[in-house]
């Protein structure tokens, strides 16, 4: 019997934009809840920063400082049947690596293709999920549906005008994994006296002039923001776990600029402002920027135990998902890291609205907890950190299986797979300053770009 349910999406980010559109294409009654004031999520750039609080995230919902490009090709970065394509009056910004104004120009314009918006609830906060008592009616059909509770704000971060609670028989959770900031634990951190902030409160350099900075972790914020900071800053000074985990177009970035420095981790803070690192090498810092990463968070998620959290894995899941002893009433969409997106989030979406609606039927609860158990099983043999379980490095092979079979999701296109490969290889080995601007196509990847139309929007820069 196929169905159509009642489903909250809570966020209206990528990934729950992803779900929207997908549960209606499935026929399904679909609202959004949104906290912010508009679509979007992380890309939502906020200039406002922390609330007073730059360790944590009282502040603004959105991570993006103004300087971020995408990491990502945008041939690569759009949904399956909405290509990422520039303006057609050359407006914007039509670059390969656009800045986040661009990709959210992009989500606004997906939003208006699919009609989503009448279906997203902005300035809407959830405060729980949990789920519902039993109806009568029910009669004891075993049927698991939830009780949203949430607020309304009177435009983003306003007053609260109302506070109200609906019962649903699906809630999908969709929001983002970059918004609970992940701090270090280093001694003297508590009695240090100078400006600390996590990278979720930075926004611009300009008040880091003239001043020594200490930034801890060096992957793709810490990288933009030195290499940013570098510019006007007297000294930047980076902590890192590990020189052998350095990548080469990073430590080529290091070498080209005088004023910035590597150390090894911190060893402890004093309160008059001096940084002691674990190779023996100390400064006298103005301030620290933590670019530790984030913390899988769902405050508001109520089950009982059945979900847990713990250092990042949510679980347990099934594929990533939906938890065994919830499905499909409850999913997780936009989890995994280290994939095509929004392209997985769609398939994931696409696979929640058919197992819903009853045209994908889930495996009994039993084989979809002991496959949980076995996949993390695996990747603790294999030396994958715990926080990194939902990561799936860009394993295209897996991608591909996982839509071909759970919801009849189309592979990657051979060309894309294959430009996958060359940004990827750039970014690790080419200069970390300009692999944006100055990347060369295989024939492959040209043949893809003009059979698809993106010619003459992007022409080659060789």
């Amino acid at each position: 019997m196929v169905s159509s349910k009642k489903v909250c999406v809570v966020g209206a980010g990528v990934s729950g934009l992803a779900c929207a559109r997908e549960l209606l294409r499935e026929g399904h009654d679909v609202t959004v809840m949104e906290q912010s004031g508009g679509v979007g999520g992380q890309w939502l750039y906020d200039p406002r920063a922390d609330g007073g609080d730059p360790l944590g995230a009282a502040g603004a919902h959105s991570s993006m400082y103004a300087s971020v490009r995408l990491i990502s090709p945008r041939e690569l970065t759009g949904f399956s049947d909405f290509p990422f394509f520039p303006r057609d009056d050359g407006t914007g910004d039509s670059r390969r690596y656009p800045g986040h104004a661009e990709f959210l120009r992009y989500i606004r314009d997906f939003c208006d293709a699919f009609g989503l918006m009448d279906v997203v609830r902005l300035n809407t906060k959830v405060l729980r999920v949990g789920l519902a008592a039993p109806r009568a009616a029910d009669d004891g059909d075993g049927i698991k549906r939830w009780t949203v509770s949430w607020s309304r704000h009177r435009g983003c971060d306003g007053e609260v005008v109302t506070t109200e609670e609906e019962v649903f028989d699906a809630v999908v959770v969709a929001v983002g994994q970059y918004t609970q900031p992940r701090l270090p634990t280093i001694r003297g951190m508590d009695k240090w006296s100078r400006r600390q902030l996590h990278s979720h409160s930075y926004r611009v350099p300009d008040s880091f002039h003239g001043e020594v900075v200490v930034i801890v972790g060096f992957r793709h914020s810490g990288v933009d923001i030195a290499l940013e900071l570098s510019k006007l800053a007297r000294e930047v000074h980076v902590s890192v776990k590990s020189m052998e985990a350095l990548t080469p177009a990073v430590s080529k970035a290091v070498a080209r600029h005088s004023d910035l420095h590597l150390h090894l981790q911190i060893e402890c803070l004093r309160e008059d402002g001096q940084v002691t690192f674990a190779d023996g090498s100390r400064v006298a810092a103005d301030s620290i920027i933590y670019c530790t990463g984030y913390d899988c968070s769902f405050p508001f998620l109520d089950t009982g135990g059945l979900v847990t959290v713990d250092d990042s894995r949510v679980g347990p899941l099934y594929e990533h998902t939906f938890p065994p002893a919830l499905a499909p009433s409850l999913s997780f969409v936009g989890l995994p890291r280290m994939v095509l997106v929004p392209r997985f989030y769609e398939a994931q979406a696409r696979w929640v609205a058919q197992a819903l609606s009853g045209w994908r039927p889930l495996p009994p609860s039993e084989e979809m907890a002991r496959s949980a158990e076995e996949y993390h099983r695996a990747r603790e043999a294999a030396g994958v950190p715990r926080r990194l379980s939902h990561a799936l490095f860009f394993d295209m092979d897996y991608c591909d299986e996982f839509g071909a079979k759970h919801c009849g999701f189309p592979p990657v296109e051979g060309w894309k797979r294959d430009l996958l490969s060359l940004s990827l290889a750039s970014a690790s080995d080419g200069a970390v300053e300009s692999y944006r601007d100055s990347y060369h196509d295989s024939d492959l990847v040209r043949e893809g770009l003009r059979s698809e139309g993106w010619w003459p929007w992007l022409p080659d820069p060789q």
